[in-house]
């Protein structure tokens, strides 16, 4: 409430230096970022010299070391009071735990990363020797926990894309697939593969089919792209996959993937929200809700004036969601932030 009031008064960048300084440490601390450590420590320090008030981030960007997406941030606290991105960082029990660790005197980065790390080695020898407590899905993240806790280079991601969409056409060309996530917004690295898939014969009025997905599994098994089964449901499959190796040198590591299946009425809907980011799908729900229209991850339709969502539109694509509120197109990879 406090720093609301300073942003709605507009009050020195007071604020703006202890947010950003937060930003700074918690992309430090928790993701290892270093660049964006920097720049938000930059931020900081050219606002904190700044001789009057911020008033926009329009204003703060003329400053050497404040940037297009620093300016944005700037711009939602002073309209806000608030910035939702420190918000969900403040929620997140590790991030808080970890940010107070590197508080206490002695704790510095390396210290604090070699003692979770020498804890994370126990933890896993002591689940190994009782892996018989363990059930189905845990044993297989066990198993291949160093794999998964690698992130997947985009090169890799690609032929892993390659591999997938070749098959899904071999079981039946009229399928569309689609891999969503950081991947498809051209992210240089992805934390696994997350896959929407779709049949013509598959809308949200048909019975349940679950055939078409399990055929598509069923496929990536049989070429051993796909090792191992965490769950597979009617409409959703979770798993791990890995690509083949080219020479006996190189062995590639497990990876974790998911399948859905979703109706063909509802499949851009779908793709646009699983493609995110997650601010991006928050500012166009709100955009949507000031044209009239509810937006979520299975539909888009129109509001009655008592408020009441009508009938789903018609959509055959991501394009038609932007027409349908009248926002400008923005490519997957505009959708970062």
């Amino acid at each position: 409430k406090k720093w609301q009031k300073q942003g709605q008064n507009r009050l020195h960048g007071g604020a703006f230096i202890i947010f950003f300084s937060e930003l700074a440490n918690y992309e430090r601390n928790v993701n290892r970022a270093i660049h964006k450590y920097n720049a938000y420590r930059k931020a900081a320090s050219v606002i904190s010299k700044y001789p009057s008030k911020i008033k926009s981030g329009a204003e703060a960007k003329k400053l050497d070391g404040v940037g297009a997406k620093i300016a944005e941030k700037i711009d939602e606290f002073l309209s806000t009071g608030k910035l939702r991105k420190l918000e969900k960082i403040r929620q997140d029990d590790t991030s808080s735990s970890i940010n107070f660790l590197t508080r206490v005197s002695g704790i510095g980065d390396n210290h604090l990363i070699r003692c979770l790390t020498d804890f994370i080695t126990l933890l896993l020898l002591d689940l190994r020797k009782n892996e018989h407590k363990l059930n189905h899905h845990q044993r297989i993240g066990l198993k291949y926990f160093e794999d998964f806790e690698k992130r997947i280079p985009r090169k890799e991601m690609l032929e892993m894309q390659e591999i997938v969409l070749s098959e899904v056409k071999k079981v039946d060309p009229t399928y569309i697939a689609t891999v969503c996530g950081s991947f498809r917004r051209g992210a240089e690295s992805s934390g696994d593969m997350d896959i929407l898939l779709t049949h013509p014969n598959f809308t949200s009025e048909s019975s349940k089919q679950p055939k078409l997905l399990h055929q598509v599994v069923e496929q990536l098994e049989n070429i051993h792209f796909i090792t191992d089964t965490l769950s597979k449901g009617d409409t959703k499959f979770m798993g791990v996959c890995q690509l083949p190796s080219k020479d006996e040198e190189t062995t590639y590591p497990y990876r974790r993937i998911d399948i859905r299946l979703i109706p063909r009425d509802q499949y851009y809907c779908g793709v646009l929200y699983f493609t995110g980011s997650d601010i991006f799908n928050k500012n166009m729900r709100t955009h949507a809700l000031e044209m009239g229209f509810t937006l979520n991850e299975y539909t888009i339709r129109p509001l009655g004036i008592t408020g009441v969502a009508g009938e789903p539109l018609l959509v055959n694509s991501e394009k038609d969601i932007f027409d349908y509120i009248q926002w400008k197109y923005r490519e997957p990879k505009e959708r970062s932030e």
